[in-house]
């Protein structure tokens, strides 16, 4: 069955030529490459960076245990960081591979809502998407959420190829690209639910589609286990402990905040925006229905999944956890746009380009809002504070030394000096903590701490921090840059029970210095004590 026997396109839509479409889609991904190339090392380092490249310090196998077995979560992400780490890249090198596939995602999504929409609504869609503050932000951001954008879209791409063309050869790639996906985030398996959904409720060559979904489920059984390890150490689940997002109505409110990410969340241009994805979706509807239930699914499929789950607040989805739907509601409001232009045939190509340079005129100032620093960077003093601290650790570290939290300036030191050791205790969770002090070279080195006065989870986010030691002074050393208090401890700790009672008079410090984590690192470390105990 061929493309435009499944996804017609409307005779009545404004045309768009094959070389105007292909000349915007290239003009969209430009764009979207050069914002990100002159914007990459302006968003401040940041723990979950930290932590990726840590892991990839280590050997493949090493980072397969981590990631599958202890940790959970996208092992996918954590082998490019290895890839990284090993080839000597450091944070500009993790960013520049989210960099490179938020670039890459601009002609996938580009062909992907074409097919659905046609040429002049893909290309809507496109800009849209290339303007959005979570393409832009986490194009930036050495974390999956780009990859995951890239491998869901190339997945809904590959399985619509699929079922146009019903070889087995299609049907394998397709089961690479949802590999890839659930691979890349635990959120892959909505991506699939949705498509397995859309193949049932379609009847489309149901038996090939069930059989490739089957396969996939049965290769990826390394990946549920590994969601099942993360949901585990959050209380992610559908009973048992956490909280339930629940009813309809906190979960709408989550949507709406996803929506306003999508697009620009300032209260009049989300309802503007909502309005125009409400007559875009209807458009479809009526013109290429199979595009309209297949968008349809892709938003129903996480808010029913969303209305069962129960999770603990550290858990709670985000906008950036639904960025695989980005392609999908960008289209309908692209749409929207069409379907209202065309009441003016002649000038509907420039109505459409007008209206969808406000729209992107509005994400850019959304984003702007968002994340000043994405922008404006984050003042000079902070980085060369950060650096000096860096640089102070990497000459004086001692390869037995134990490192608490991911902290941004252990990377620093680490790109200085392959001196900087390789233990590090999670902050924020006590089995975890336990089990890298288990693993740690024995007698247990010198404890090393650090507290930034200038982080927005504090309540009150200061420029510079007072020189303080934790009780008893004479056990610890404290030096100060700007708003960071770097803490060691003068003597290795020897044992871990030594180790987590020295922990626990650091944070004690860092509650009274209004740090805004201490409150959670100080039950990580009283935990694993108790723990350790058992």
């Amino acid at each position: 069955m061929q493309s435009a026997a499944l996804f017609p396109t409307s005779p009545a839509a404004p045309g768009l030529s094959s070389r105007a479409f292909k000349a915007g889609v290239a003009a969209c991904t430009a764009a979207v490459a050069a914002f990100i190339l002159i914007e990459l090392s302006t968003w401040p380092p940041h723990e979950d960076e930290t932590l990726a490249l840590f892991v990839g310090r280590g050997s493949l196998s090493h980072l397969f245990h981590t990631v599958l077995d202890q940790r959970g979560g996208a092992p996918l992400h954590f082998v490019l960081a290895w890839i990284v780490a090993h080839s000597g890249g450091g944070l500009v090198g993790l960013r520049l591979i989210s960099a490179m596939l938020a670039v890459a995602s601009i002609p996938i999504v580009a062909i992907l809502t074409s097919k659905l929409a046609g040429r002049t609504v893909g290309l809507g869609a496109t800009a849209l998407v290339s303007g959005s503050w979570v393409l832009l932000f986490h194009g930036i951001y050495g974390r999956m959420y780009s990859l995951f954008l890239f491998t869901s879209a190339l997945s809904y791409l590959a399985l619509l190829h699929a079922l146009e063309r019903g070889r087995p050869r299609a049907w394998a790639l397709w089961g690479l690209a949802m590999l890839a996906t659930l691979a890349t985030h635990p959120y892959g398996a909505l991506v699939l639910v949705s498509q397995v959904a859309f193949v049932l409720l379609r009847r489309e060559r149901v038996r090939q589609a069930l059989i490739s979904f089957a396969a996939v489920s049965v290769l990826a059984i390394p990946l549920w286990r590994s969601d099942l390890v993360l949901a585990g150490r959050f209380q992610v689940g559908v009973g048992g402990g956490g909280d339930k997002l629940g009813s309809p109505l906190p979960v709408l409110r989550y949507l709406g905040h996803v929506a306003g990410d999508f697009s620009a969340g300032y209260p009049v241009v989300l309802g503007i925006v909502l309005a125009l994805g409400a007559i875009g979706l209807y458009r479809l509807s009526r013109v290429q229905p199979r595009s309209a239930l297949l968008t349809g699914i892709v938003f129903v499929v996480p808010a029913l999944a969303l209305m069962v789950a129960r999770v603990n607040g550290s858990a709670a989805p985000e906008s950036r956890h639904l960025i695989f739907a980005l392609p999908f509601f960008s289209m309908i409001v692209a749409s929207g746009v069409v379907a209202l232009a065309r009441r003016q045939l002649r000038l509907a190509p420039a109505l459409v380009a007008l209206a969808c340079g406000i729209l992107i005129w509005g994400e850019v100032a959304w984003a702007r809002h968002r994340t000043p620093p994405l922008f404006n960077g984050e003042p000079q003093a902070r980085i060369d504070a950060r650096s000096a601290a860096s640089a102070w650790l990497a000459r004086t570290s001692r390869p037995d030394d134990v490192l608490f939290g991911y902290e941004p300036i252990y990377l620093g030191a680490w790109e200085l000096s392959s001196r900087v050791p390789h233990t590090i205790v999670p902050r924020a969770d006590p089995k975890l903590a336990l089990s890298a002090l288990r693993a740690a070279p024995k007698p247990v080195g010198r404890g090393v701490w650090i507290f930034d006065a200038s982080s927005h989870n504090n309540i009150e986010p200061k420029p510079t921090i007072p020189l303080r030691r934790p009780y008893p002074a004479r056990d610890f050393e404290a030096r100060v840059f700007g708003p960071y208090l770097v803490i060691r401890t003068l003597r290795p700790a020897g044992t871990i029970r030594h180790y987590l009672n020295e922990a626990s008079q650091v944070q004690i410090l860092g509650k009274e210095l209004y740090i805004g984590n201490a409150d959670v690192n100080f039950f990580t470390v009283r935990r694993a004590g108790y723990l350790l105990s058992q």
